[in-house]
């Protein structure tokens, strides 16, 4: 394995408050250190002008592997990862079947070392099949190596088997995740319920399914003390809820997708399927609150929530559409744009998409600390593009973003050391 020296970045790294221009030496796969005395180097990268940042952790992706392969496979969507300068990606148990037995954990775990991309860690499913009504074996699935457990977008209604799910989880120290959505008031719906959704004629779905559904979560976190981590909140109301039982000390936490940064009911209005995501795209003070939110640190990390489709679950009306965004190659450039923005500073944000969401997973990781997993990518902060959905790494090209100009592009990531993309295609073997 080659001893690197990535030479004069700059290196940001808010896990330990590092912002300055340093040599970064890499060796055995770890980090060395800044600035290393008598480093002697295999290689040399001249990394002036560049920022070198902890390769990114995105807290929900679905690879659609098993079973829905056409959509994208635990290969095409890892190397899109590594392509945004994503080192390591937490897979959701909703796939076909689901993620619920300690060989399906073994076996995406193979595929994703075969894939040559990014890191897998896996969440396991909380029920068997993830039917909402009989635990799964999480032991077994935390032994396999499951970060956490997770229902995904499935309901579970009986809330005594949920309560037994939180204890079983508790006692495992394992942290559960949930998006929540109280599957009884969105039954049917597909956009926001306000002014939009009645002037298209659209099924609508209300800020109560979200409130709702973290209402019963946070009763149950009080009775069985368990760790819960709330994914892709979507609302004002919904980060209130969260900031409230921060604050009682509860054992909660919280995340954001990213185009719920960007993206309002108003994206919706000329019924583009792009814009069809679950929860909805809600009102713009929806959108300020969760800006808000993240920039008080009640919401502790940003996620892409990738959900690659093929072209045909966009062919339809609004409504018949397949919901989700191919969002692995947007992540850092909208969590860049919060910087220029003005919603966050860069470390804060370079934080929330590094080890902030690391440290919700229990993993070493996002961090360019001596000794850590020299997982990490270099990025040319002054480079402009604009984002083509036809030219996506990722099998799913589904984006609404197509056109928008971003700036600063991932011009190499690394993970344990070695190469595992390059801007100009070639990468280590």
């Amino acid at each position: 394995m080659k001893r690197i020296l990535i030479r004069q970045g700059r290196i940001l790294d808010p896990a330990n408050g590092v912002d300055r221009v340093a040599d970064l030496a890499l060796a055995e796969g770890r980090i060395v250190g800044l600035d290393p005395a008598g480093f002697q180097a295999d290689e040399t990268l001249d990394a002036e002008g560049l920022w070198v940042l902890p390769g990114l952790v995105d807290l929900a992706v679905r690879l659609r592997e098993p079973g829905e392969e056409h959509k994208g496979t635990v290969a095409s969507e890892c190397r899109a990862a590594a392509a945004a300068g994503i080192t390591t990606v937490c897979a959701q148990p909703d796939t076909l079947p689901p993620i619920d037995s300690p060989a399906d954990v073994r076996l995406l775990r193979q595929k994703a070392e075969a894939a040559a991309g990014a890191r897998v860690a896996v969440i396991g499913a909380l029920t068997n099949g993830l039917d909402g009504e009989h635990l799964s074996e999480m032991g077994a699935l935390a032994e396999a190596g499951c970060v956490g457990m997770s229902n995904a977008q499935r309901p579970v209604s009986d809330l005594l088997v949920l309560r037994r799910a939180l204890e079983y989880a508790a006692g495992l120290g394992m942290t559960v995740f949930t998006q929540p959505m109280e599957a009884t008031l969105m039954r049917g719906g597909c956009a926001h319920e306000g002014p939009v959704a009645s002037r298209l004629g659209l099924a609508a779905i209300p800020v109560a399914a979200e409130t709702a559904a973290l209402g019963h979560w946070l009763a149950l976190v009080e009775q069985t003390g368990a760790r819960v981590h709330f994914g892709r909140l979507s609302s004002a109301a919904g980060v209130r809820l969260l900031a409230r039982a921060v604050a009682d000390g509860l054992p909660v936490s919280g995340d954001v997708a990213a185009h719920q940064l960007f993206l309002t009911e108003m994206d919706v209005a000329d019924f583009n399927p792009q814009c069809h995501v679950l929860p909805p795209l809600r009102a713009e003070r929806d959108r300020d609150a969760l800006r808000a939110a993240l920039a008080a640190g009640t919401l502790s990390a940003v996620c892409s929530d990738h959900q690659p489709h093929e072209l045909d679950a966009k062919l339809a009306p609004f409504a018949e559409t397949r919901p989700g965004i191919s969002a692995l190659e947007t992540l850092l450039a909208l969590s860049l744009r919060l910087v220029d923005e003005g919603v966050l500073p860069l470390p804060e944000a370079i934080g929330r998409v590094t080890h902030a969401p690391a440290a919700i997973l229990g993993l070493a990781a996002g961090t360019l600390s001596a000794g850590a997993a020299a997982d990490l990518c270099l990025i040319d902060p002054q480079a402009e593009w604009e984002l083509d959905a036809d030219r996506l790494h990722s099998r799913g090209h589904n984006t609404p973003f197509h056109g928008w100009p971003f700036r600063g592009r991932v011009l190499r990531t690394f993970i344990a050391g070695r190469e595992i993309f390059a801007a100009d295609g070639e990468t280590a073997a």
